[in-house]
């Protein structure tokens, strides 16, 4: 199916964004699973969890939120896209980490790593390609590039930010850590460009 019968067909799109979106909360799943550190917000999460006595997804749903609430002095607005980002993921985690077993050998747990930084990037190249809002973690780092702060600065700042309070609060930092780190962003540049859908006139939240 071409691009743009996707983006022609509403129903085909949304699809298109779920999947993307539980892709995304599995390859998290699979991070945890394999015990070598997590990415910035994941650890952050972690921690969190740990002291609210909560769930990793339960806890990646609030703190989904509560980055939203952040959007409303930045002047960001939400779409379709970062509010199921908002919801969907969360679940998906608890889901897969119900699902996906631990492994003991250090092989399949460095697969694991591996796997879950390229269905991040399919997972992220998908929902983000749908053109419905960007997750409510990359709003906040185009909202503070917006004023002006360039978007690695950005990244850098929110990311170094999260992963230094995720730590101090007992969130897991591994070799995994460094290599979401260098790998993710090389892998979503070219997992986006072959995703990305034409603009629609997809719904926004206002």
């Amino acid at each position: 199916m071409t691009r743009s019968r996707w983006s022609d067909r509403p129903v085909l799109r949304s699809l298109r964004l779920l999947v993307g979106l539980v892709l995304f909360g599995l390859a998290l799943a699979l991070l945890v699973q394999a015990h070598l550190g997590l990415d910035p917000w994941t650890v952050l999460t972690q921690g969190l969890a740990e002291r609210l006595s909560l769930s990793l997804g339960t806890v990646t749903v609030l703190l989904s939120l509560a980055v939203l609430a952040l959007w409303v002095p930045l002047r960001q607005r939400p779409g379709l896209g970062t509010v199921a980002n908002a919801f969907v993921v969360g679940p998906v985690l608890d889901l897969g980490i119900a699902l996906i077993p631990q492994p003991d050998s250090l092989v399949v747990r460095v697969l694991f790593v591996v796997l879950s930084l390229v269905t991040i990037a399919v997972g992220t190249g998908l929902y983000v390609g749908v053109g419905w809002g960007p997750g409510p973690r990359d709003g906040l780092m185009t909202g503070l590039a917006a004023l002006g702060l360039p978007v690695y600065a950005a990244r850098m700042l929110i990311e170094g930010t999260v992963l230094l309070v995720g730590w101090l609060l007992g969130g897991s930092v591994g070799v995994a850590t460094v290599v979401f780190a260098l790998a993710v962003g090389p892998l979503v540049g070219r997992a986006m460009p072959r995703l990305v859908l034409p603009p629609s006139s997809g719904p926004a939240v206002s």
